[in-house]
């Protein structure tokens, strides 16, 4: 999931952007902008950078390992031909 940091700084920022009558209730703003965007971001089913990058490695390691059953099937045939 996102770092909460990063939430409440995206939440910061669109309260600073509000016009000057809504602004005098920033922190209220604040905190209803920082709860609807935890809200959305949890319904989109997000992976962290972490789960990421073991997918990645284990997506790496079977292509490699396909790459080898290919090989071993190729020499396969090639013998089952020459005989």
């Amino acid at each position: 999931m996102i770092e909460p940091r990063i939430i409440d700084d995206i939440a910061t920022k669109m309260s600073q952007i509000l016009p000057p009558e809504i602004r005098k209730n920033a922190e209220e703003v604040k905190a209803q902008v920082k709860g609807v965007l935890q809200s959305k971001l949890a319904e989109l089913n997000l992976v962290t950078r972490e789960e990421f990058d073991i997918q990645v490695a284990v997506l790496a390691k079977t292509r490699e390992k396909l790459h080898t059953l290919e090989q071993q099937v190729k020499e396969l045939e090639q013998q089952l031909q020459s005989k």
